[in-house]
């Protein structure tokens, strides 16, 4: 089945006032609900409520990282929502990022490859409802069983950004989750995943048809993203490197004036979708037209109600 997705909860808007938006994603043609963490919500809490009102949707963690919940207590998370949707949930898990684990909760961000392996075996195990006591490379586990394994367990799909994680979501994984990638990059992705796994990708939508708001915006997530290490690496392996250069270069000088104002228009045109809500769909439908999967909007502030947005991009 074709799928259409949603990134769910909307900024700044409380869980519980998404109770009417969610019951007519469906009709509006959404496939799919797919949540976020960082400093808001949790992953899990948004979708167990969008079970609820919406009982025909696929649901998603995009992503839940595998260092800031213990092994079982990751497990009981996907088994809680696996529950009460079941055959509908999808695990995504990831490794988040340094500031996040490290900075915000004082874990260490250590090895991340091989804890999102070690994870993912780990999770196999546990929600098939088996007894697990283990040594993994980065974690043990002593005599952990869920109480009620989910029948049918989760998929579980990796964050991935470049070839080696990508390769190891094709080996363990029912699938990739990505984001920050434009249409022409998702051949380049799909090559290292492979055919047979699912590619998922949250595409960034501003439904504006004012363009030098919609590139200011742009240049503002851009230079907060792609500063990053992880996507930095991303974008040079996917040919961006000299372009992004003069933004890097001024970031870490401090200037982040000079670096947002030196991301190319044309950067910024790939990464960011924005236009009429028809455009906004159209360029959309071509990221799937390129080999993906999953199309999973994150809408922007556009001056539009952020319902409305919600409404207006629906593939129906």
């Amino acid at each position: 089945m074709d799928r259409w997705g949603i990134t769910l909860p909307l900024t700044g808007v409380p869980l519980t006032a998404h109770r009417e938006l969610v019951k007519e994603l469906p009709d509006l043609g959404y496939t799919d609900v797919w949540s976020a963490e960082t400093a808001g919500t949790d992953a899990f809490s948004p979708l167990v409520l969008a079970a609820e009102w919406a009982p025909e949707l696929r649901l998603g963690t995009a992503i839940a990282p595998v260092y800031t919940r213990g092994a079982g207590l990751l497990a009981m998370s996907a088994a809680t929502v696996a529950e009460v949707a079941p055959g509908r949930f999808v695990l995504g898990i990831g490794t988040s990022s340094p500031t996040i684990v490290e900075g915000w909760n004082g874990l260490s961000f250590d090895e991340p490859f091989a804890r999102s392996k070690d994870t993912i075996a780990f999770l196999r195990s546990a929600l098939a409802g088996e007894k697990v006591t283990r040594e993994y490379s980065t974690f043990s586990v002593r005599k952990f069983r869920l109480e009620r394994p989910p029948d049918p367990p989760p998929q579980i799909m990796l964050a991935a950004l470049r070839p080696g994680m990508l390769r190891l979501a094709a080996r363990e994984a029912d699938g990739a989750i990505t984001n920050w990638l434009a249409p022409a990059d998702v051949p380049t992705v799909r090559a290292e995943l492979g055919p047979e796994r699912e590619l998922v990708a949250r595409i960034f939508v501003c439904p504006t048809e004012d363009a030098d708001a919609a590139r200011g915006l742009g240049r503002l997530l851009i230079s907060s993203y792609l500063t990053v290490p992880v996507y930095a690496a991303f974008h040079e392996w996917l040919g961006r490197g000299d372009k992004l250069r003069p933004m890097h270069e001024a970031w870490a000088a401090g200037d982040r004036a000079t670096a947002n104002t030196a991301i190319p228009d044309d950067v910024v045109d790939e990464l960011i979708v924005y236009g009429s809500p028809q455009a906004c769909r159209e360029r959309v439908a071509e990221y799937v037209e390129a080999g993906l999967d999953t199309p999973v909007i994150s809408v922007l502030p556009s001056g539009m109600d952020q319902f409305e947005a919600v409404r207006v991009l629906g593939r129906t």
